[in-house]
């Protein structure tokens, strides 16, 4: 992945117009929370970065938390690009590629993955619609993996599947200070452990667990 310029130089580095100010503030937001965190900037920050005046971002955004979830909404569609990528080998080895794609995805887009997930912007009543459909390819490669299309054995696979996947990523991405010394290869961890819930979740829910 290229490096990306520091966020001091990107207003220097390029000049944005009036008719790309909205995709200008987004790769601005995406810089500042790289370097940041999601709390660690204002919409004015965002507008110095992107070299235009503290009032300009409230053309598209009125506030910094609009902001945010248009930065997640895009994080959500780009992850989903990915996951369909992988989901396309079909089977055991594109339900595999699917989470090492998410892995992948957390390491490689720091800025997207905070917005999605540590920004606040989950709970809020404006989801984007791009959560939804990634959710549902998951329970579909479940549903293959497992051999079923019973709603409650898929539903509750696939939030097993995600928790393993999402908590892994978590681990994995750079800066994490809850990341195991020796958390090595967090892909083979996460076959291994997908490996494991798939295989006892028949049993644990034929016993009523």
């Amino acid at each position: 992945m290229a490096a990306r310029p520091p966020v001091s130089n990107l207003a220097q580095r390029r000049g944005y117009h009036h008719g790309n100010l909205k995709e200008a503030l987004i790769e601005a937001a995406r810089r500042l929370i790289a370097e940041r965190g999601p709390a660690g900037f204002t919409l004015s920050d965002a507008a110095k970065l992107a070299g235009v005046s503290p009032a300009a971002p409230y053309r598209h955004f009125k506030d910094r938390q609009s902001l945010l979830r248009e930065v997640a909404g895009l994080g959500f569609a780009a992850l989903g690009e990915r996951l369909a990528a992988a989901a396309a080998a079909g089977g055991a080895a594109g339900f595999n590629a699917m989470g090492r794609a998410y892995l992948a995805f957390a390491r490689d887009e720091p800025a997207f993955y905070a917005a999605m997930f540590n920004s606040g912007t989950a709970g809020d009543d404006s989801k984007p619609a791009e959560e939804d459909r990634g959710f549902a390819m998951l329970r579909q490669a479940v549903g293959r993996a497992l051999g079923t299309d019973d709603p409650e054995t898929v539903r509750t696979a696939a939030i097993l599947v995600f928790a393993l996947t999402h908590g892994l990523a978590s681990l994995s991405v750079s800066g994490s200070v809850a990341r195991p010394k020796d958390l090595v290869d967090p892909g083979q961890l996460l076959d291994r452990g997908v490996w494991a819930l798939l295989h006892g979740l028949p049993d644990a829910l034929a016993a009523g667990r």
